[in-house]
């Protein structure tokens, strides 16, 4: 086992004390809440050797090679894959280099102070591409960086005042130290870890317990429990059903610890990543899973990895991480026998598996799932929360389009016929009407438009996250923005994008404000679709183009893929 990892906190509480003091004086950055997760981990040592938020030195080696730099010269420097960056934009004031900040959660405790090493503009394009391979935003990990919005990562070694205050599950939450003395005490010698961001069904069972069977290993049971992908079942209802599983399953040789982390969905970087963070916290081996970390499907069904990646990946460093690492095969329910088994080792027509698609439509319907997939006191867990989230679950129908594409139309007729069938509390947040009272200061400069969608964002989003129902009818241009918006509510509710796709050349014909006759003869600049570019979307989960339909006709569409999804 590797030594313990140093934690970057105050050894006693006169140091705290004072380290507090000071940071009281220092210009503070407020983190996001992924960025907290990130800091705890740095200070905790679950990200070591790594002791601050990545340098522009340390960022370039990392994404290029997925390594820190060198101390030695004649020598690589140690494996991270993953960029861990503080974000922040044009209005955060900063010190000079060489000077300090305080680092503060969105409520304004200071958590920390960083040593301010290192300050550069940030590239989204270029990190997507060698992180994950790709700039497509319907993959969750491009998505996510692009809600960031980063105008400049600032980086720099920190020192930890205090950790995030978790109230929940706090019987669960350990440090690396504190799992490394649990192990001590009961004597495992060797420990498998195995990851999961997702409820634990049959089939991850029969992996984690008989890699732990194979190996004389003790078993960790250690999921994430930060950010993870939109969609996924939120973490207290997973953690309810790991405590159950744990109560009834698996009552001896294997430990439950919930672990801080905001996931990158990075599929092979992320599983090497993976990887390290459990070594720190004092695992020997690690189970690697069929497309570990995946996030899922890009537009034309295809995977964004090969299945087997991250293992081939993950295997290839084993030696440096001085850990054993397990290759889990997939495994499949055999109905002819009656049990699991590797899935190659069952003919298609006896092969019986359950997607996590299907599960969460299963239980939003309330349908009874079979013995073989899950187990029971699971399947009580994730059904009970299925029940919750229905009846608290807003929506926001956000439409984009071209001026007058007939979005506020569309939006108009569609409010009013869900008035008249649905007893929830309905906004409707017209763009003009946006812009003559939330964001009457604002231009039409890209940032000021970015600015006004993420207002329309943020008002939408708390009346989703009261689960009513807002519907956003604004231009929108840019992609960027419009992912931030679907990032921030898809993690509180469904977002339901709307492409309104009428041709400019209907727009034009129709120019209900006479935006295009001004910008065609001259007279007016930054007009979308004309001299200002209009980004169309391209994971819309509905498309319209009002052209060949009526607003009504459009409104009936909207409201039969809302009932079909059980979202009125």
């Amino acid at each position: 086992m590797h030594s313990a990892p140093e934690e970057l906190l105050p050894k006693n509480e006169a140091e705290r004390r004072a380290l507090e003091q000071k940071a009281i004086s220092l210009p503070a950055i407020a983190l996001t809440a992924r960025e907290v997760s990130d800091l705890e981990q740095i200070m905790v040592g679950g990200f070591a050797p790594l002791r601050g938020f990545m340098t522009k030195a340390q960022y370039d080696t990392v994404l290029r090679d997925m390594r820190l730099p060198s101390e030695a010269l004649a020598k690589e420097g140690p494996l991270f894959p993953i960029p861990v960056t503080l974000a922040v934009s044009g209005e955060v004031r900063l010190p000079q280099l060489g000077g300090e900040a305080s680092l503060t959660d969105e409520y304004g405790n200071v958590l920390a102070i960083m040593a301010v090493e290192s300050v550069w503009d940030a590239d989204p394009k270029a990190e997507t591409r060698a992180v994950y391979g790709t700039e497509d935003p319907a993959h969750a990990g491009v998505a996510m960086l692009l809600e960031r919005g980063a105008k400049k990562y600032v980086g720099g070694t920190v020192t930890g005042i205090k950790l995030p205050v978790r109230q929940d599950f706090k019987e669960l939450r350990k440090t690396p130290r504190q799992l490394r003395e649990h192990f001590k005490k009961i004597g495992a010698q060797k420990v498998i870890a195995f990851q999961t961001r997702n409820p634990v069904h049959r089939a991850h069972y029969e992996i984690m317990t008989r890699a732990a069977a194979m190996h004389g290993a003790h078993l960790l049971l250690h999921p994430v429990v930060g950010g993870t992908k939109e969609g996924d079942i939120d973490y207290i209802s997973r953690v309810r059903a790991y405590k159950r599983l744990k109560q009834v399953r698996l009552t001896s040789n294997a430990t439950l610890a919930l672990l801080e982390l905001s996931m990158r969905m990075a599929g092979p970087r992320e599983a090497l990543w993976h990887a390290l963070v459990r070594r720190n916290y004092g695992a020997t081996h690690f189970i690697v899973g069929r497309d570990h970390a995946g996030p899922g499907a890009d537009r034309t069904g295809a995977s964004f990895y090969p299945p087997f990646a991250a293992q081939e990946l993950v295997q290839k460093y084993e030696a440096e991480l001085g850990m054993t690492i397990v290759a889990a095969p997939e495994f499949a329910y055999s109905a002819g026998k009656q049990l699991y088994l590797p899935a190659e080792e069952i003919v298609p027509e006896d092969r019986k598996t359950i997607s996590g698609t299907q599960l969460r439509a299963a239980l939003r319907r309330g349908e009874a799932l079979p013995d073989w997939f899950s187990f029971p006191e699971v399947l009580e867990e994730l059904a009970r929360a299925a029940r919750l989230e229905h009846a608290r679950r807003g929506v926001t129908i956000f439409f984009t389009g071209l001026s007058g594409a007939g979005k506020s139309t569309v939006a108009h007729v569609l409010h009013t016929k869900l008035l008249e069938e649905s007893d929830r509390q309905i906004t409707l947040l017209d763009g003009d009407i946006v812009r003559r009272h939330l964001s009457k200061e604002l231009g039409f400069s890209r940032e000021d438009r970015d600015e006004n969608i993420m207002r329309i964002g943020y008002v939408a989003s708390e009346v989703t996250r009261h689960g009513g129902i807002a519907i956003c009818a604004a231009i929108a241009p840019y992609e960027a923005a419009r992912a931030r918006n679907r990032a921030r509510i898809g993690k509180i509710g469904a977002y339901i994008e709307v492409y309104v796709s009428t041709p400019l050349s209907t727009c034009v014909e129709r120019d209900p404000k006479g935006l295009y006759r001004k910008a065609l003869s001259g007279g007016l600049r930054g007009v979308t679709g004309i001299d200002d570019p209009y980004e169309a979307p391209r994971t819309a989960e509905i498309t319209i183009d009002t052209k060949e339909i009526s607003a009504e006709d459009a409104a009936d569409t909207i409201l039969a893929y809302l009932r079909k999804n059980n979202l009125v």
